[in-house]
């Protein structure tokens, strides 16, 4: 199974890509994790170490998508 982590700011844009993207993934074959930023900012490095730039992203095994921007890491710390 691989591992899907959904990165955002609780934004409206970020919420409106975790329910069209972050939820359509196949259960039987993600693992989906919701990341909040604004809420959890110990995870920030962890999210530009996967590459993520800006939020809404999500990271499947590793390779991050963004998927519009809302904020950028910068503007989260």
């Amino acid at each position: 199974m691989s591992k899907a982590v959904f990165f955002h700011a609780g934004c409206p844009v970020c919420v409106s890509a975790e329910q069209q993207f972050a939820s359509a993934l196949d259960p039987a074959r993600y693992t989906v994790e919701v990341v909040h930023l604004g809420e959890q900012k110990s995870r920030i490095a962890e999210a530009e170490g996967l590459g993520v730039k800006s939020v809404p992203a999500l990271v499947i095994d590793g390779q991050p998508f963004h998927i519009n921007f809302g904020a950028s890491l910068d503007d989260l710390k």
